[in-house]
């Protein structure tokens, strides 16, 4: 029996032995491999979790039955695996993973070359196919092992990396799919690196596999005492990165999109640039100023990707620290981001923290949280957009509803994966945000008890 609840907004997702098990891991093969009407040649990838290798191997089990060629590339980051699907010119890929999720949970990424799984965009074909499929028959599909994949990327970045002085950093891959290239990469880089927890642990024994200012402090600390130039943590699967700068402070997701938003409109002036509906207004101001084109995405890696691909654009962020690259086959890399910003500071003579704090920015309120059930948040955040609409406010609706006025904007959005609503809020001074979030609060507050 497969819950329907595994089946995520961006991908599946779910608690190893009790919504994942092997047999669900290799019904969603099954099922996938029904997807693609048993035709193509797939990649699959894993993180360091202990239960990725036998989700890996039933997953695999699922698509070779149904026709499905595999390749089969081991422990990588997801952007490993992202890269190798589209620099090989597979079909697509899969990476199991659960990503910044604790150890115990796992789940699938799924990317084709008509971009990724997702609600909206085939997840729920492959949900009906996984829990209600009768598959016919297929000649088994074709297994092979591909060892080179983590050396076919990093010769590929290396060429795109170039320093032009010494730097020193510390890293932190927080015991995840990042330990099994660091510090190798960033040594081949020329980079002088202390790297921290960086033997492969699914358990992940130092902190939880997301990059934030708690697990960070040994990375602020270390920054200090060994006198770095900067500092980064990745989350489990290596698709997310946190800076701290020079003065041991973590830097916010939205100075490092403007530290590679300047660097890439320098180098292709007029080119678009897509970030996400929650980016600071300050990220459109930039991009108009530098030259660029501004295109805005709702938030989600499927969305940026997609919107990346149709438009050409050479560079893609969010506020949460995924930064996406035209060179990159469009994906985002924290990776190779870690090695962009290194390049960058190495060619300007100014510390990081120096550029941070020269940068213009807002008064801001990210992501205040409400509970609300799932099955009433969706309708809370429809019903709040439709009565902002006819009460004359701009709005803009790509994702939840986003309230814009003169002095400021909040943004109101229903959680994909927990029973939340989120609110974020940004004006131009600190009496306009206190107005515009006690406004947004005292809405959500008011329509969730209204429909509750």
């Amino acid at each position: 029996m497969i819950s329907e609840e595994i089946f995520r907004a961006y991908d599946i997702r779910g608690i190893y032995g009790r919504d994942l098990t092997e047999q669900v891991a290799e019904r969603i093969g099954r099922a996938l491999a029904a997807y693609l009407n048993g035709e193509g040649d797939m990649l699959v990838g894993r993180d360091v979790r202990h239960s990725s290798g036998p989700l890996s191997r039933s997953l695999i089990k699922g698509m070779l039955s149904g026709g499905i060629n595999v390749e089969d590339i081991g422990v990588v980051t997801t952007p490993i695996l992202n890269f190798a699907s589209a620099h090989y010119g597979r079909t697509g890929g899969v990476m199991v993973t659960a990503s910044h999720n604790p150890p115990e949970w796992n789940g699938f990424k799924i990317w084709l070359k008509t971009g990724f799984i997702s609600m909206g965009m085939g997840m729920e074909r492959l949900r009906d196919l996984a829990i209600h499929g009768k598959f016919e028959a297929k000649s088994r599909g074709r297994l092979v092992r591909n060892e080179n994949a983590i050396l076919d990327y990093i010769g590929y970045v290396a060429e795109r990396i170039e320093l032009a002085d010494d730097l020193k950093i510390i890293v932190d891959p927080g015991n995840g799919s990042c330990s099994v290239l660091t510090p190798r990469i960033f040594e081949e880089a020329g980079i002088d690196v202390t790297a921290i927890n960086s033997e492969p642990d699914g358990s992940f024994p130092a902190h939880p596999p997301e990059p934030s200012e708690e697990t960070l402090t040994d990375v602020k600390r270390l920054v200090l005492d060994e006198e770095a130039d900067f500092g980064a943590g990745f989350d489990g699967d290596g698709d997310r990165v946190v800076f701290v700068d020079d003065r041991g402070r973590v830097v916010s997701g939205t100075s490092i999109l403007l530290l590679l938003i300047e660097e890439y409109l320098r180098e292709n002036r007029g080119a678009p640039v897509v970030f996400e509906v929650s980016c600071s207004m300050i990220v459109e101001e930039t991009i108009r100023r530098l030259g660029g084109r501004p295109v805005l995405s709702r938030v989600g890696h499927t969305y940026i990707v997609d919107k990346m691909i149709k438009e050409g654009a050479v560079l893609g962020g969010e506020t949460s620290g995924h930064f996406y690259f035209r060179e990159l086959y469009y994906f985002d890399d924290g990776l190779y981001a870690c090695l962009k910003i290194a390049e960058i500071l190495s060619k300007r003579d100014e510390r990081l923290s120096d550029i941070i704090d020269s940068m213009p920015r807002y008064p801001r309120i990210p992501g205040m949280k409400f509970e609300c059930p799932d099955n009433v948040k969706f309708r809370v955040v429809d019903e709040l957009s439709r009565e902002f609409k006819s009460m004359g406010y701009e709005t803009l609706t790509i994702d939840g509803v986003k309230v814009i006025e003169d002095d400021g904007w909040f943004l109101i959005r229903a959680s994909n994966t927990q029973p939340l609503i989120r609110l974020t809020v940004e004006a131009r001074d600190e009496d306009s945000l206190k107005r515009l979030a006690s406004y947004a609060e005292d809405r959500i507050r008011e329509k969730i008890r209204e429909m509750s």
